[in-house]
């Protein structure tokens, strides 16, 4: 098959869960003979349209802000979604998979989709509904409308969690209409790389860190919320060390909370990580920490699990990930709060739960995510 993923955001020049899902889908869809591309915005030097890891990338408009004041560029929306029209239809595709935010490229593509005939999937990471209005006040309520009116275009939906999934059907979408396909990881390729410092036991000995937090440094990741946390257990633990791997329009608000708050030497911001280097850290740390209010899947949660992580997330209304943890199994599901959160990471590196335990649930339950698995699964849904 010539399949196209469409994103504004594509990998490793911009990471995140669904670029890196993209990436790893089409270079396993293009490793069994599967011609693959991916529009994108060009990111990269040189040529518009590049070859990358067995796949084809096309540079649709040149870098732009993906984030203004913290949020989503709605006019970088709007050119990607224009210029896209001019580069999809020069090619002839067997389908078209779509990641639905932001918006506006569904609307591209259900059109190139009708003139080319070309069968379409709907790809969705996250469903906002209400949290709008949390994301934009007032103005919230035209994301809302455009969000359910492209629920209604495509008879074809992916939902990349069960969560994500009954998000969809409040919006009315029927749920013969939504296939679940989750994010996956490379287990062998974890299995394979060496904790940073070369630690081999499974314990809490040895470990670098006490604490990893690994996403965007954006407002509705909460690590502020973290920070706050990890001041409330120098109490206990006047040591405690914590790795903020990461970038984002936050970043530079939380090195300064840091600062004010006395806790500099307790903290490592280190900007984001080649992948490799990225698991290594995790498996030096004793619990990873997601304290996002909004996650459409939480891959990074099963990066941990794979690492034998424990995780603390939290309980909140549009937050994926807490449906990932056990919680007093493999990690915690608490309240929104600094002392919550506190109370969390305490229970682990304190050994409240049984850490042996903990770490082998969580990789039983890493094996279910393996990209070899994900890969059939999104084929068979393709040809279907």
């Amino acid at each position: 098959m010539k399949i196209a993923f469409v994103y504004d955001a594509v990998y490793p020049w911009v990471k995140g869960g669904a670029e890196r899902r993209i990436h790893e889908l089409g270079k396993r869809l293009s490793a069994k003979g599967h011609e693959v591309h991916i529009f994108g915005i060009k990111w990269w030097e040189g040529k518009d349209t590049i070859e990358y890891e067995g796949m084809i990338l096309h540079g649709v408009c040149k870098a732009m802000e993906l984030y203004v004041n913290g949020r989503r560029s709605i006019s970088e929306a709007l050119i990607f979604s224009v210029k896209l029209f001019f580069h999809l239809q020069r090619e002839k595709m067997d389908l078209i998979d779509v990641s639905v935010f932001p918006y506006f490229p569904c609307f591209t593509t259900t059109v190139i989709s009708v003139l080319k005939k070309t069968p379409s999937v709907f790809t969705w990471h996250e469903v906002w509904g209400d949290y709008w209005y949390e994301y934009l006040g007032k103005a919230g309520f035209f994301g809302k409308v455009i969000e359910k009116y492209v629920s209604k275009i495509s008879d074809k939906n992916i939902a990349v969690s069960d969560w994500t999934k009954k998000r969809l059907e409040t919006l009315w979408v029927p749920e013969e209409k939504i296939t679940v396909i989750p994010n996956g990881i490379d287990l062998e390729m974890i299995k394979e790389i060496e904790s940073e410092g070369g630690i081999t036991y499974a314990g809490l000995d040895g470990k670098i860190y006490d604490v990893i937090f690994v996403g965007r440094l954006i407002k509705e990741k909460n690590v502020d919320i973290l920070v706050k946390a990890v001041v409330l257990l120098k109490v206990d633990f006047p040591e405690i060390r914590c790795c903020i791997v990461g970038e984002g329009t936050e970043k530079a608000e939380l090195m300064e909370l840091v600062k004010e708050l006395r806790v500099r030497g307790n903290f490592e911001f280190v900007g984001f990580q080649e992948y490799r280097v990225l698991i290594g850290k995790i498996k030096a740390s004793k619990v990873l920490v997601l304290p996002s209010s909004r996650e459409g899947f939480g891959m990074v949660v099963i990066e941990a699990f794979a690492c034998g992580v424990p995780v603390v997330t939290v309980a909140e209304r549009y937050n994926a990930a807490q449906e990932l943890v056990d919680d007093g199994l493999d990690g915690f599901v608490v309240k929104l709060d600094a002392d919550e959160v506190r109370c969390g990471i305490k229970k682990v590196i304190q050994e409240d739960i049984d850490y042996k335990e903990a770490v082998e649930r969580a990789f039983c339950k890493a094996k279910k995510y393996d990209w070899n698995e994900i890969v059939t699964k999104i084929l068979f849904a393709y040809r279907k």
